[in-house]
């Protein structure tokens, strides 16, 4: 099974190149890391650590990692709602750090 830091290398490779960094607080996304292989062993599928999963994979399908809401939360807000994806200038202090807060509609996540 793959663990956190192989995930971590995976993923950087993949999303870089489309814009979407890694937050530079790394123990913060060493966790994530963790908690995401935490969703695939339990659910079979890599839920969003930061929202409560159905284990439904139909119904949970708009918040696996990366979830699709990341492009509008990174494009407003510079991260996405768990902080684990971040524009370069979020990085690198250029922007404020807001809140980011829930796109994922009430319905679907009260199920």
């Amino acid at each position: 099974m793959m663990n956190a830091e192989e995930l971590y290398e995976m993923l950087k490779k993949s999303q870089e190149p489309k814009g979407y960094y890694f937050n530079k607080d790394r123990r913060r996304v060493m966790e994530l890391m963790e908690a995401l292989l935490v969703n695939k062993q339990r659910y079979g599928y890599m839920a969003c650590p930061c929202r409560l999963a159905a284990g439904d994979k139909e119904a949970d399908r708009d918040i696996i990692c990366p979830c699709v809401y990341r492009e509008a939360d990174v494009a407003e807000y510079g991260s996405c709602y768990c902080n684990l994806y971040v524009s370069k200038a979020w990085n690198e202090d250029e922007m404020p750090h807001p809140y980011v807060p829930e796109r994922r509609p009430p319905e679907k996540i009260g199920f």
